[in-house]
């Protein structure tokens, strides 16, 4: 087996990746209960405790919100960095581990972690490459906006999880409040879907051999909106991208 991943949901209301190698089985975040995370492992029939680790990615609810208590339960590592650790109250973890985004990647058994800063409104937010034998994943969610790091780090991708939150005319005149349109359309809130396109226009997307649209909103944007664009803009790499979902668990991707 190479590496391989999966969703247990991704969106506003919960986010959580599972990523598979033979000898490791980490969580990217960890945004739904305790209880509720072990029930959506279950559909992929995983333990939770075989999980090797938990790499979060910033302190906001939606990817945090079982971290703690599920790291208590079985005694899983935690991996942040400093920023996100004094960001929220995690309880008690059995073994917190601080991330560096500056410092390269290290080894969590047999695969091989590369985080990355990014610009978002939290304390000091990263998001990671994750690579095993020949396979390489990129997760990019939860970014104001695309840097030149940003682009040169995703280069190396053969499968990519990328934010596709919300559409910018969508978000102008939806139900949102004017100060949270600008904190999710602004310059460290979230990804459109035109910024989104514009960095898949800066990649070799001839390599990906998936592409996964994520933290698609529910009220500022639509999966048909998503797809129709990837149609227009991306034709050859639409057929291979999957939308995650944040009500239901999806398929396993290999890479």
């Amino acid at each position: 087996m190479a590496l391989r991943f999966a969703f247990l949901g991704s969106g506003s209301r919960g986010n959580a990746l599972l990523v598979e190698t033979p000898g490791a089985r980490v969580l990217v975040d960890c945004g739904f209960t305790a209880s509720e995370t072990e029930s959506r492992l279950k559909c992929l029939q995983v333990d939770p405790q075989t999980l090797s680790g938990i790499l979060v990615t910033h302190e906001h609810g939606d990817h945090i919100r079982g971290v703690g208590v599920l790291a208590r339960r079985y005694g899983i590592p935690v991996w942040m960095t400093p920023g996100t650790a004094g960001g929220a109250d995690y309880g008690v973890l059995p073994d917190l581990r601080m991330i560096d985004c500056h410092a390269g990647y290290w080894l969590l058994e047999d695969l091989r972690v590369q985080p990355y800063p990014v610009p978002h409104d939290a304390r000091e937010p990263c998001q990671f490459l994750l690579s095993h034998g020949g396979g390489c994943l990129g997760v990019l969610t939860d970014t104001g906006h695309v840097t030149p790091h940003i682009v040169e780090t995703l280069q190396v991708c053969d499968g990519l999880v990328l934010e596709f939150n919300h559409d910018r005319q969508m978000l102008a005149t939806g139900p949102y409040p004017k100060s949270l349109q600008v904190r999710v359309g602004g310059h460290h809130g979230h990804l459109s879907n035109d910024q989104a396109l514009q960095l898949l226009s800066q990649l070799p997307v001839t390599r990906l051999c998936h592409l996964v649209a994520s933290h698609i909103s529910e009220k500022n944007n639509s999966p048909q909106r998503v797809k129709s664009l990837l149609a227009q803009h991306q034709p050859d790499l639409a057929t291979r991208c999957q939308l995650a979902e944040q009500g239901g668990v999806s398929a396993w991707f290999d890479l």
